[in-house]
């Protein structure tokens, strides 16, 4: 089983991750030729001492260690390129349940390390192969305070800035995690800002750390008590963003990233987004001439797309944004920001109006042998649908003249994702039923 999933190393802090593994990262990207190496995390405290083993290890193997300390995600990702360094590494499980903890590798460009690079990286810990250092030859270590400062100026000049929002009304859960720095932006572009959960504390005491619609009740119903115009929320590590409307509506994740692609794209432009997004995202996009490209699912893949130079927007329905040419790491402050500046010229109950979402339909089916059963899936696939259109890239995607659907193992959980959609519901409950039997016959026959 591979040790990293489809966002970095993730797992159960005591069993997958350890002070030993944290150790092990920490001496593997500093073999591999990263000479300087900023590092920080979220607000877990088993993070403290993890990171404690990550800037050992890399000291170790004599890189020089810029601790930036308790960061959003996105802060640490453009302080790899702020600081001159070679890697980032962040202790970080992002949205995960308080109980876990992981690793997440970054280079100066902003990307996190892509599959080839988590592949060396696995290979070092597997074979223990890391460039020990003597007694005389370690790395430095450097702990620098600026980096928030740092992002918030970059966020406020990405907008227009100070002043810039002047009158705009927010309210801002951050889930108890480090996403303060959409506090200090938004309040420099002239925003009045509320704060929810302001406090970091990894435990989330106050909500699960994930911004679903579920999760983001107590957030909706602040905002439809308020004048609020805008509703924000983060997860743990800040990298994702979802947003409520003035009337207090949580924004259906589909329906948010077809509003950033149609902000962002002009005619002929694409925009990368994963294999499990919704049609709406076509759908907008066709009215101004730009298109999609897909993708594997995992903000390492849209960002990898981004690279490309028509592709000027990447985004995933579970909240990670990213313009390239800001940055290629999922930020979720400059999702905030930019999403208030659209706000500040048309309310985001209007604009959700006008977008008419198809019939889209998730599901999770539990197997701990969900790699045998992919391999069962796609054959029954193949040999079902011969004339359909597949995807493959990542699970396999069947796409019918009048809908389609997916089905996906997860990359850090024993499941099957079954996602299915179509402009006409009944279709797209047919789809739904279709996809789930192609899973549970394919488990029977493991």
């Amino acid at each position: 089983m591979s040790l990293f999933g489809t966002s970095g190393i993730r797992g159960p802090v005591g069993n997958v991750v350890t002070g030993a593994l944290a150790l092990s990262v920490g001496r593997a990207v500093a073999t591999e030729d990263a000479d300087r190496i900023v590092v920080g995390r979220d607000p877990r405290d088993s993070g403290e001492w993890l990171l404690e083993a990550v800037r050992a290890g890399a000291r170790e193997c004599g890189a020089d260690v810029i601790d930036v300390g308790m960061v959003a995600t996105p802060t640490l990702a453009r302080a790899v390129g702020w600081e001159d360094a070679d890697a980032g590494i962040i202790v970080t499980a992002s949205h995960n349940p308080p109980e876990d903890n992981g690793l997440k590798l970054w280079n100066p460009s902003g990307q996190a390390f892509d599959a080839a690079q988590c592949d060396r990286i696995e290979d070092r810990i597997d074979s223990e192969n890391y460039a020990l250092g003597g007694w005389d030859d370690g790395g430095s270590e450097t702990k620098i305070e600026t980096a928030n400062e740092r992002h918030v100026e970059e966020l406020v000049r990405a907008i227009g800035g100070g002043g810039a929002l002047s009158g705009l009304s927010v309210v801002v859960d951050l889930g108890n995690g480090a996403g303060g720095v959409t506090i200090e932006a938004l309040s420099q572009l002239g925003c009045t800002v509320e704060v929810m959960n302001g406090e970091p504390d990894g435990s989330f005491p106050n909500r699960p750390s994930e911004p679903t619609a579920e999760n983001c009740s107590a957030l909706c119903e602040r905002v439809a008590e308020t004048d609020a115009d805008l509703g924000i929320a983060h997860d743990g590590d800040a990298d994702r963003m979802m947003a409520v409307d003035e009337l207090g509506e949580f924004v259906p994740k589909d329906v948010l990233l077809a509003l950033f692609a149609r902000e962002a794209a002009s005619e002929g432009a694409r925009v990368a987004v994963p294999v499990d997004t919704g049609l709406v995202v076509e759908d907008e996009l066709k009215k101004i001439g730009a298109s999609v490209t897909h993708t594997r699912v995992g903000d390492v893949h849209v960002a990898e797309r981004a690279t490309e130079s028509d592709v000027v927007f990447g985004g995933e329905p579970s909240g990670a944004w990213i313009w390239p040419d800001e940055t290629l790491c999922p930020d979720g402050p400059l999702a905030a920001c930019k999403l208030a500046r659209t706000v500040n010229e048309t309310p985001l109950s209007e604009l959700v109006s006008g977008v008419v979402s198809p019939h889209l339909f998730r599901d999770n089916i539990e197997t701990e042998e969900k790699g045998t059963v992919m391999e069962q899936v796609a054959a029954a696939v193949s040999e079902d649908y011969p004339d359909a259109d597949l995807l493959t890239i990542d699970g396999v995607r069947v796409d019918f003249s009048d809908g389609w659907f997916l089905l996906r193992a997860s990359g850090t959980q024993p499941l099957i994702r079954v996602t299915a959609e179509s402009r006409d519901r009944a279709r797209a409950e047919e789809l739904t039923t279709i996809a789930r039997e192609l899973v549970n016959d394919a488990i029977r026959t493991v």
